[in-house]
């Protein structure tokens, strides 16, 4: 079985984010069958959403080659996280936590289960990932949009950002008649 490139974005604001992003690279690194390429360096950003004063997030991207399957990988990185502390109980989106680790593109396959989606839904709207990811991987291609990551945040800065259909088309949903 051949290694699959993919990237991930990290992110944190509790419990020392240095450390958290520290310790969440140290985990991915010793992922099974996987391979670590290289990182953005973390920068801070305002939160986006979730309850007001929440403090800033480090985030960063990072790129793996791995031979974990899309959701071997998930379930992996959602294991670093539980192990990190994080804690989600469902109540409270886009909240503080000690670490986030987003399953952004896995080659350039497009996967919509249940349980994962990639590319990622909303990698496009958020300049926190796209910022980041930008720095390591300007040239790779979004398979839906067909459009490169550095575009990709050239539009979100000129306020065009490229919308997900799928996702365009489930944020307009009503859920009263």
């Amino acid at each position: 079985m051949s290694a699959h490139d993919a990237y991930i974005a990290l992110g944190s604001n509790l419990s020392d984010p240095p450390q958290q992003i520290r310790a969440a690279i140290s985990a991915i690194k010793n992922l099974p069958t996987t391979e670590w390429i290289e990182c953005a360096p973390p920068r801070w950003y305002a939160p986006v959403g979730g309850p007001p004063y929440q403090g800033n997030f480090l985030n960063s991207a990072a790129h793996i080659r791995t031979k974990l399957t899309p959701d071997q990988l998930l379930s992996q990185l959602l294991a670093v996280e539980t192990q990190q502390g994080r804690r989600r109980n469902g109540v409270e989106r886009y909240g503080p936590r000690t670490i986030d680790l987003d399953l952004l593109f896995y080659e350039n396959l497009i996967i919509n289960t249940h349980l994962i989606r990639v590319p990622h839904p909303r990698l496009t709207v958020r300049y926190f990932v796209l910022e980041p990811l930008a720095v390591i991987a300007p040239d790779w291609m979004h398979p839906i949009a067909e459009i490169s990551v550095a575009e990709l945040l050239r539009r979100l800065q000129n306020g065009d950002p490229w919308i997900d259909p799928q996702e365009e088309s489930s944020a307009c949903k009503s859920t009263t008649t």
